[in-house]
């Protein structure tokens, strides 16, 4: 079949199976490979993409149930040439180790501080359900709690 989904602010067209979760669309057919593929159970959260503003494990959402819904990656969080503040803070804090869950981690936290600009730990911790398997959650926290003081304004999409 074919769907037509709005991501990163253009509409693509694409022929796929129904039941094609978002994440093998987003990769395989639109070449937006900064959304990784962990779990494939929603459990780890490497996938994460906004729809519509909300921080959502794209392995278990058919990419034809959000036809007109407006989807977020990685790629579209912010312009090349001036990173989002949660990017910056990454990069300050010396985020990422291996780096592979980071993508998804930076929109689950993207998501958090749209909704809640200044965070508490716990409300971080609540919220950032990510796995990162060298353990850099302190870094993560720092991170969160950085952007949050440096520019709320800035963290909304």
């Amino acid at each position: 079949m074919q769907i037509t989904l709005s991501v990163n602010g253009q509409t693509r067209a694409v022929e796929t199976d129904e039941d094609t979760p978002l994440l093998w669309v987003l990769r395989e057919s639109f070449g937006l490979t900064g959304t990784k593929f962990g779990c494939g159970m929603a459990a780890c959260g490497a996938c994460t993409v906004h729809i519509d503003g909300a921080a959502v494990r794209s392995c278990s959402v058919p990419a034809a149930a959000i036809q007109g819904r407006q989807i977020t990656t990685i790629e579209g969080l912010a312009p090349a040439n001036q990173p989002h503040a949660l990017q910056a803070a990454w990069i300050a804090h010396q985020v990422p180790q291996c780096g592979y869950c980071q993508s998804g981690m930076i929109m689950a936290a993207a998501a958090l501080l749209a909704k809640t600009p200044q965070p508490t730990d716990a409300q971080i911790d609540a919220e950032i359900t990510n796995i990162c398997r060298c353990g850099t959650y302190p870094r993560v926290r720092r991170a969160i709690q950085a952007a949050a003081a440096a520019a709320p304004s800035a963290n909304h999409e």
